[in-house]
């Protein structure tokens, strides 16, 4: 018997613990989802629609519970009050096109021929959830998949275990069947065996390269469909003719929010030598306005990271930084519930260089190194000279410049005058090692779903 513990960011206690499925009762989850996918799929969509924005009804209707449950799991200030607009945002956007996505695509109605392409349902969809924006990333799956007519299998993050709980309950409530959408905590070993043994039809994986690896390796050979959100260092540039005040707002809060715990966060930003004594001065006094403590008092702006191992990680990139001939511009009394352990205290390093891991290396935390540049093509070799490529942040008022840039960069998204933004009408997705596949948008389910094509040649 395996029991996974929550171990609390906030004080370091166990917050919950649940014992994980052993594989033969795995395996029986998987078999009642399966046989009930069927008459789920065979629900009108409409119906199939309805029910689950009536789950994200239930969600919102317990606010007041999850808000403070997040904090105490993985360390998210009360004050902002959870996920619940991200999630309403991309749940009504993809309800709302789905009508359209999944409809038959007729390429010849004729007296003599009729030719179809149709979307069927993957089958049985794997979601694995992380926990750093547990809502969110998974109902980026969740609600296509079953809008689209699969039954998944949620396994969540050991950090946010009462996240999967929730939305099994909320959705349960608003009448999508318990063995359609069944929420299970699992080791990874449980987890790969049933990978290997085929028992999903595509799996969804976000977490990190080496969650994605594994993932790959227990899928090798049962040619089952992956869609893997993989690590991020992602990048921000302000060009000479940009916003200065905006982009220091925009590029410090995508670099600090959630305890710099964002996929899509800015970990490197590179700005043009016009602007950079001016950007450094002030987002070190946007940092210095901050404040790093409890997530359940509603003064904090940064709590603790999800763990005092992930925040071991942002201090040693830190402290090796330093050795090499960075600049840290915080001093660790300048905010003092920093204990060493998960309260972190945020940093700004400069004379930064790309030998350095804090510029290249994933960090995850609330760290981000500033580096001048003399121009476009300086700053294009930069942002690309790294593993990673989820999204680019680029801070001009030249659309055609943003454009121009953007084409250059080994990116999934690139945005404009903002960062650390997931737009639900575009794909999410990356390249290099953030991993494959789509999510969201018209692709989203294009993923979530199989062609059938249909050629019907009349008497």
């Amino acid at each position: 018997m395996t029991t996974i513990s929550l171990i609390s960011p906030i004080d370091g206690s166990v917050y919950a613990e649940r014992v994980a499925l052993p594989l033969v009762a795995a395996q029986d989850v998987v078999s009642r989802t399966r046989a009930a996918q069927h008459a789920w799929s065979a629900l009108p969509l409409e119906r199939r629609i309805a029910t689950v924005m009536a789950g994200i009804d239930a969600l919102e209707a317990m606010a007041r519970k999850i808000v403070p449950e997040l904090a105490w799991q993985m360390g998210r200030p009360v004050r902002y009050g959870g996920e619940f607009g991200g999630v309403r945002e991309r749940a009504s956007y993809m309800a709302a096109i789905a009508p359209d996505t999944l409809a038959d695509e007729v390429i010849e109605q004729s007296a003599q021929f009729t030719r179809v392409l149709a979307r069927e349902p993957q089958g049985v969809v794997f979601v694995i959830a992380p926990w750093n924006y547990p809502y969110l990333t998974a109902i980026n799956t969740l609600v296509p998949a079953l809008i689209a007519g699969n039954a998944v299998v949620l396994k969540h993050a050991s950090q946010t275990l009462l996240a999967g709980e929730r939305l099994a309950e909320a959705f349960h409530a608003a009448g999508v069947p318990e063995d359609v959408f069944q929420n299970v905590v699992l080791d990874h070993a449980t987890s790969e065996a049933l990978i290997a043994a085929r028992a999903f039809d595509f799996v969804n994986f976000t977490g990190s390269v080496g969650g994605g690896r594994a993932i790959e390796r227990a899928a090798a050979g049962t040619f089952t469909s992956t869609g893997l959100e993989l690590g991020g260092k992602d990048p921000g540039y302000v060009r000479a003719d940009a916003d200065l005040d905006a982009a220091v707002d925009g590029l410090m809060d995508g670099a600090m929010f959630n305890a710099g715990q964002c996929c899509c966060g800015i970990e490197r930003i590179y700005v043009h030598e016009s602007l950079f004594d001016a950007f450094v001065d002030k987002a070190e006094a946007w940092l210095r306005g901050q404040h790093l403590g409890n997530p359940l008092e509603h003064d904090t702006t940064i709590g603790p990271m999800a763990h005092a191992r992930f925040a071991a990680i942002v201090r040693d990139q830190i402290a090796e930084a330093v050795a090499q001939g960075a600049r840290a511009l915080i001093e660790v009394a300048d905010f003092p519930a920093d204990d060493g352990g998960a309260y972190l205290a945020p940093q700004i390093l400069v004379d930064v260089t790309h030998d350095m891991r804090v510029m290249r290396e994933e960090s995850f935390g609330p760290v981000v190194g500033i580096m001048k540049v003399r121009n476009d093509a300086e700053a294009i070799h930069l942002m690309n000279d790294c593993a990673y490529g989820l999204t680019a942040s680029i801070w001009t008022r030249d659309v055609q410049a943003a454009r121009a840039i953007g084409a250059q960069l080994q990116t999934g998204t690139v945005l404009m005058n903002r960062c650390d933004y997931l737009d639900p009408a575009l794909c999410w997705t990356g390249c290099k090692d953030t991993g494959r596949g789509t999510a969201l948008s018209a692709l989203g389910y294009h993923a979530l779903t199989r062609v059938k094509s249909y050629h019907l040649k009349k008497a």
